[in-house]
């Protein structure tokens, strides 16, 4: 039978599954990412991972006949290079993914691809996950950043530079604060990602009046704010000064989740006002953060839509870990 490795490298961990033809990640291992050593120690430790699973697919009576690789940074899935990538993987942009990793096995299997990690992720989704099934399928990630991808009849849309996916870069008008645009990591403004990911919620509840004694991350945050949500605080009042700080801190993580998760509702529904999608897939941590960030997301996104859209499925993406291991396998996969 035809099996492949599938390989999720992002920027802090490198995960490897050995895939079977019907998607089941037989076996797999994880290595962190060298993001620091360059682009040439990347390889060498994703060629050993690699090899170490076709070692242990061998010794099962499996031959391993491709490779697929979802990768952090821009993918000429073409040629196999990496176009771009941020500071997050120094050294990364330039890269010959495709023939540096071949030329790293021995034997090299005969097929070797590579797209961007969101895109393995979305087709991922797109063929055993929540959109399986589907002709076409929306997929965006709302976590350390905001990605995404559109899978059209198996395939995801890679644009002509292939730079398709990056739905965390255009404007949001939630991504302001006093009237001035909020700084986005790629050196832009008033972008998605600088107001709906899950670093942009903590610097949004700072901004809203939290304190950094109550919280010191985007995690600590929705704690807070579950503890009101929820009543998890027992009905406690709230006397003195450290009472009232750590009441104007529950109330900056409950209005910070709010303002991020409409942002995030309000860019998923332009693009699908845009795109037009039979199934829609959010993914990444914020979207299992639960109900405090999933309604008032939903909320705005079908406030946004057409009428003709107003029925289309919303779903929480399902395969977790494996999906960027399972997608990329798909690249590969006859």
């Amino acid at each position: 039978m035809n099996h492949v490795i599938g390989v999720d490298l992002g920027g802090t961990k490198t995960a490897a599954g050995v895939v079977s033809p019907s998607g089941e990640v037989l076996m797999s291992e994880t290595i962190p990412t060298l993001n620091r050593a360059g682009g040439e120690a990347i390889l060498d430790a994703t060629a050993a991972l690699i090899s170490g699973l076709i070692e242990r697919a061998a010794d099962a009576g499996i031959v391993v006949s491709g490779v697929g690789i979802g990768s952090a940074g821009v993918i000429d899935a073409v040629a196999g290079t990496v176009v771009s990538a941020t500071d997050a993987i120094h050294g990364w942009a330039g890269t010959s993914l495709v023939s540096g990793l071949a030329a790293r096995l021995s034997p090299a299997p005969s097929m070797v691809r590579a797209v961007n990690d969101v895109h393995a992720h979305a087709l991922g989704e797109a063929w055993l996950g929540a959109a399986a099934g589907s002709s076409s399928s929306l997929m965006v990630a709302f976590g350390t950043g905001v990605g995404g991808s559109f899978v059209l009849d198996g395939s995801p849309v890679l644009g002509h530079r292939f730079v398709g996916g990056h739905v965390g870069h255009f404007a949001s008008p939630l991504a302001y604060s006093d009237g001035v645009p909020l700084p986005c990591v790629c050196g832009g403004s008033g972008h998605v990602e600088a107001i709906a990911s899950g670093p942009a919620v903590y610097e949004s509840y700072l901004r809203f009046g939290g304190s950094t004694m109550d919280a010191v991350d985007t995690r600590e945050v929705f704690g807070l704010a579950s503890s009101v949500a929820y009543g998890l605080d027992g009905g406690a009042g709230f006397d003195g000064g450290a009472g009232a700080s750590l009441a104007g801190s529950r109330s900056a993580a409950l209005r910070a989740i709010e303002v991020g998760a409409a942002a995030a509702g309000q860019a998923v529904g332009g693009l699908i006002n845009i795109l037009d999608p039979e199934t829609v897939v959010i993914s990444g941590g914020l979207a299992d953060a639960g109900e405090l960030w999933w309604k008032p997301m939903e909320a705005a996104l079908r406030q946004e839509l057409l009428s003709p859209l107003v029925s289309v499925p919303v779903l929480q993406a399902t395969l977790g870990n494996t999906a960027a291991i399972v997608g990329a396998a798909k690249l590969v996969l006859k």
